[in-house]
């Protein structure tokens, strides 16, 4: 996949002109072990993508800071998707493992070396089609301040207790469908997913009414499968802070903690929605009383259904 390992770090150090600080701080930031300087773990490869990144500095007059910054989001996107490759492609393996009786490793190796070409030429598409939608998001925001979004957080009810009954391939399986379904529901109602967080998940959108349809939407979802748990939704609205593929702000923190308080198949909204659902076509809402939340205060919300 990546050459030879004949280099040592001072080897691509010296080879790509990057001083050994910087590039163990490269190495580290990408999600990777630290290394002694006499051990041979580097390849050609790697000195060739190092003088790419001192290029971006000295050429580009790139920031070293925000170079840093990048490559430590790069290294934990890209290895969130080798794990899952290599998962998939091991779990199907393994099934047909079944037949030969064996499984031997050079079969992974030999698999997933056939799919890297394609997979390295779909990975560079989906960066810059993801590209090109945050820097129009940007665009609609150009100030610190932020673009006001909606926030929702949905989790699986009593998930702790379900993994119990569960082996782990059934774990998986279940956490796969959960996964799958939510991006389902929220992608095609226009919301971005933020992130997957085992039972969780994190999703964004700009238009409060198409948020409340992805909340009641997975919720019915579920209901509507027995191989699925109950699920719950927090959504709270305001300006949030984009930073390194995540949002931060109050409506973040509020729609995490709403979630917790909703009941099975409910979907609780922040008080500036619950105003705004009251006069839209097609949604009821149900005022609670004010809870005290630690770190954030007395809050008021409501509990979101279809009218």
């Amino acid at each position: 996949m990546l050459g030879r390992a004949e280099l040592t770090a001072l080897d691509v150090a010296r080879e790509s002109g990057v001083e050994p600080d910087e590039l163990r701080r490269l190495w580290q930031a990408l999600g990777f072990a630290p290394v002694t300087d006499d051990e041979a773990r580097f390849t050609r490869a790697d000195v060739v993508a190092v003088r790419a990144v001192r290029s971006l500095v000295d050429v580009q007059q790139a920031d070293p800071g925000d170079v840093l910054q990048l490559t430590r989001v790069i290294g934990h996107a890209m290895a969130a998707v080798s794990d899952a490759q290599v998962s998939v492609v091991a779990e199907r393996l393994h099934r047909r493992a079944h037949e030969d009786a064996t499984l031997p490793i050079e079969k992974l190796h030999g698999r997933i070396e056939a799919l890297a070409p394609a997979l390295e030429l779909a990975l560079g598409y989906v960066w810059r089609r993801h590209l090109v939608r945050a820097a129009a998001q940007l665009a609609l925001a150009p100030s610190a301040a932020g673009l006001p979004l909606v926030i929702g957080f949905a989790d699986l009810v009593d998930f702790t207790a379900t993994t119990q009954a569960l082996d782990p391939t059934e774990l998986a399986s279940m956490v796969e469908r959960f996964q799958a379904a939510a991006h389902e529901q929220v992608v095609k109602r226009g919301g971005r997913v933020v992130k997957l967080i085992g039972d969780e998940v994190m999703f964004a959108i700009d238009d409060p009414t198409r948020a409340g349809e992805i909340a009641l939407a997975l919720v019915e979802a579920h209901a509507r499968r027995d191989d699925l748990p109950e699920i719950r939704v927090g959504l709270a609205c305001g300006p949030v802070l984009a930073w390194e593929g995540d949002f931060f702000g109050p409506a973040v923190n509020l729609a995490s903690r709403l979630v917790n308080f909703a009941r099975p198949s409910s979907v609780l909204v922040s008080d500036n929605l619950g105003e705004l659902y009251q006069s839209e076509p097609g949604f009821k809402l149900r005022r609670l009383r004010p809870v005290k939340l630690k770190g954030i205060g007395k809050v008021r919300f409501g509990v979101l259904r279809r009218q």
